[in-house]
């Protein structure tokens, strides 16, 4: 009995001892996201906010700090802030650019790349505040951002974001707060106004511009400081009643302020220094009550100035230096003949758009002399990087004869070792690209969530899925159905070649899964994992005005050139040749620096899939891919020109 007591005695205390660590275990945290958690930790470099994690870091339970806050709901992140020290400004005099841009010891290393940090990311689909701060982060914004459609807050700022900002953060509906200060962004800021509870946006310090941007009603604080917005302040602000902040100083904002701006019935900061503003104020102009600090300071204002905002008082700050004003201390005001001279400087967007248009025949012209001098340098380019491939796929065919006795369709014994002719062309093309990998079934079906028809890739050849790999990269399965009697050894004889076909200016292959007819009788199919080329095809360059001016002139002279190389690799750079290569600019992709990569090319299993090119291994097919790109310079320096030219026709 006293036994059974002590049993019983043991059993309490050990329950209690459970109950007491269960608090602080991470079994609250689900396996997933924790390690999440840990691999942001490793793309982020380990920054000091992150360090000191271990397996039995409870992450729910860590006590809120100035530089990281992590907040679960159940099982699952609902707020990640980390705060670092690797801060875009003031370390950098001047600021960088897109085009100025190093990685340094304030940013992350080269190895990091913002596309696969924001994949892992957004598989925290709970988050509701999304804060990295000073954290290094370099490169562009990726769509994907709009998979986080839980978020309320997103703060990046201080990092060295550069690109455009992505239209589809206007998908993020629940968005309240958006604060993108101190990056590199530039370009026009999405229409934001299709936000419903969108509160707060700060952009400041960004080179951004030149139309003031499109917003809510509901916007409380806006703050769009140090940009190259250059555009008149928009009559919708006077309808703004919720805003209690308005910074938009150091642009080049022209035209004269709405007078309403300063009753605005919430309105209780406003900093409008060191733009064009001009005109004189009018007299009667009221302020709302609430109104408490007010900079005018470094515009083109003339007269005097309301007495609302006349005088600085107990309960409002006014600056208003360097106009031309005759209020207050004249020591500080400019001439009026100042103002005047600089005002009839100033081409409100009307007046530069009538002389643009009166000036069109000359534009319309010089555009025409620049299409045909292009031309004719990237036909001169073409002829000769054509004219040394044609000797040397004379060469290689002389060798082909010689050695293989047969086409490539013949399966020739001497495939393998053709293979490995191929390695030593291919190494300059492969870096960057993880080891070629052998995928089973299972990690193909996980991969692309058993093919979900959600991941088809719509508009391809044959069936494309998109896929997540297990280290929270994106890639390209294509699946291809096999011909019957073909062995494991045969099979394998190939997929050495296809090892072997990666290139900087093909999108390359990373891995494949075989399934036989001897392992699933009614189902002998091959997926090939090719490289994600994230930033689109060369064609939605040429006809989307968004991602035309990416495209100039030497950037369409680098495009022509890869493509002429990717080919070239494709004729001469393996033994033997791969021709039928359906050319054209739907099948070239452009990756974030605007390399050319060419997709859906004739890939070494034509004999063995149920449809084939019907160029494949035929002369024919040389002088075709030839005739594809020229067809390819054509539209690269036609269709994107003569938009341009109806443009300024219309």
């Amino acid at each position: 009995m006293e036994l059974n007591h002590g049993l019983l005695t043991m059993a309490r205390s050990i329950f209690i001892f459970l109950l007491v660590l269960l608090p602080i275990s991470s079994g609250q945290l689900s396996s997933s996201e924790r390690r999440i958690l840990f691999r942001l930790q490793r793309v982020l470099e380990f920054p000091p906010a992150l360090q000191g994690w271990t397996n039995w870091t409870d992450f729910c339970s860590l006590t809120p700090s100035s530089s990281l806050t992590i907040v679960c709901s159940g099982n699952h992140i609902t707020e990640l802030t980390v705060i670092g020290n690797k801060t875009s400004s003031p370390l950098f005099s001047p600021k960088p650019n897109e085009e100025s841009f190093k990685v340094s010891e304030q940013t992350l290393s080269e190895k990091f790349s913002i596309d696969t940090f924001f994949t892992t990311l957004t598989k925290l689909s709970s988050l509701k505040v999304l804060s990295l701060v000073s954290l290094g982060l370099w490169g562009s914004l990726p769509p994907k951002i709009n998979r986080l459609q839980s978020l309320q807050v997103l703060n990046l700022s201080s990092n060295f974001i550069y690109g455009e900002i992505p239209p589809e953060v206007t998908r993020l509906m629940n968005l309240q707060s958006l604060v993108l200060a101190n990056n590199m962004f530039k370009g026009l800021v999405p229409d934001l106004s299709p936000l419903p509870v969108l509160e707060e946006i700060d952009v400041g310090g960004n080179f951004l511009g030149p139309k003031f941007p499109t917003l809510g009603n509901k916007v409380v604080s806006v703050v769009l400081k140090n940009n190259t917005f250059r555009s008149e302040l928009p009559q919708e602000l006077e309808i703004f009643v919720l805003l209690h902040r308005l910074d938009i100083s150091y642009n080049d904002i022209i035209g004269r302020i709405p007078s309403a701006l300063f009753s605005l019935p919430s309105l209780e900061y406003i900093n409008l220094a060191g733009n064009g503003l001009m005109g004189a104020l009018p007299a009667n102009t009221s302020c709302s009550g609430a109104l408490k600090f007010v900079d005018l300071s470094d515009n083109l204002l003339v007269g005097d100035l309301p007495s609302c905002i006349r005088y600085n008082s107990s309960t409002r700050a006014v600056m208003y230096r360097w106009n031309c004003l005759s209020t207050g201390n004249l020591k500080f005001q400019h001439p009026n003949s100042f103002c005047h001279e600089k005002a009839l400087a100033v081409k409100p967007p009307m007046q530069e758009q009538k002389k643009r248009s009166s000036s069109k025949v000359g534009l319309l012209l010089g555009t025409i002399g620049a299409v045909l001098g292009g031309l004719m340098v990237l036909c001169l380019i073409a002829f000769i990087i054509f004219w040394k491939l044609g000797a040397r796929e004379t060469e290689n065919n002389t060798s082909k004869n010689l050695v293989a006795g047969k086409s490539f369709n013949g399966l020739s014994p001497k495939l393998v070792t053709d293979a490995r002719n191929v390695s030593s062309a291919m190494m300059f093309g492969a870096l960057g690209l993880p080891q070629y990998h052998v995928f089973s079934l299972e990690e193909i079906e996980e991969a692309t969530n058993n093919f979900n028809s959600s991941y088809l890739i719509e508009g391809s050849q044959g069936q494309m899925y998109k896929a997540r790999l297990t280290d929270g990269s994106v890639a390209v399965v294509k699946c291809l159905k096999l011909k019957q009697k073909h062995s494991p050894h045969t099979l394998g004889r190939h997929m050495e070649v296809l090892s072997k076909l990666r290139h900087q200016h093909l999108v390359s292959i990373l891995g494949h899964t075989l399934i036989t007819h001897q392992e699933h009788p009614h189902a002998a199919n091959t997926f090939l994992v090719f490289e994600y080329v994230s930033n689109g095809t060369l064609r939605s360059h040429l006809t989307d005005p968004r991602k035309r001016e990416a495209l100039k002139w030497p950037e369409r002279m680098a495009v022509t050139i890869g493509v002429a190389r990717g080919i070239q690799f494709l004729h001469s750079g393996v033994t033997p040749g791969l021709f039928g290569n359906n050319l054209k600019t739907e099948n070239i992709l452009l990756d974030e620096n605007l390399k050319a990569k060419i997709s859906n090319y004739n890939i070494p299993l034509s004999s063995m899939v149920e449809s084939e090119s019907p160029y494949n291994g035929d002369e024919t097919a040389n002088y075709h891919n030839r005739y594809m790109f020229f067809l390819v310079i054509r539209q690269i320096m036609v269709i994107v020109n003569c938009y341009n030219n109806q443009k300024i026709v219309n």
